[in-house]
């Protein structure tokens, strides 16, 4: 089935999508779930900055959240209606795992747990 979504959601979707930043996390967050603090690591940028753009693609339905014992773990939302378009996106940009290998090297990967 296709899914066709309002030409201001659309908009909506891709303007969020066209933050470095939030692009960067959702090509992660496709493969692989993650926690504020690997974000704060990778771009080497403040907590709430982090949080504000997870907030962000999170109100819009895009990622969602799961709580691990005390922490919260983000992952790409399949069931969003609007995972088709944000797929399509993402299928023309570069893996991004390098980020998170990165991470994994400094011994900082999950470093909330």
């Amino acid at each position: 089935m296709e899914h066709v979504v309002e030409l201001e959601k659309a908009t909506l979707v891709l303007k969020l999508l066209g933050d470095k930043t939030r692009l960067t996390m959702v090509k992660i967050l496709n493969s692989h779930d993650c926690c504020v603090c690997e974000f704060v690591e990778i771009f080497k940028t403040s907590q709430p900055a982090i949080s504000q753009h997870i907030r962000k693609l999170k109100d819009i339905g895009i990622v969602r959240e799961t709580r691990r014992g005390q922490w919260i773990f983000y992952s790409l939302n399949k069931e969003s209606v609007y995972y088709p378009l944000v797929l399509s996106v993402l299928h023309y940009i570069k893996n991004q795992d390098y980020k998170l290998k990165e991470l994994e090297e400094q011994g900082l990967r999950i470093s909330c747990d």
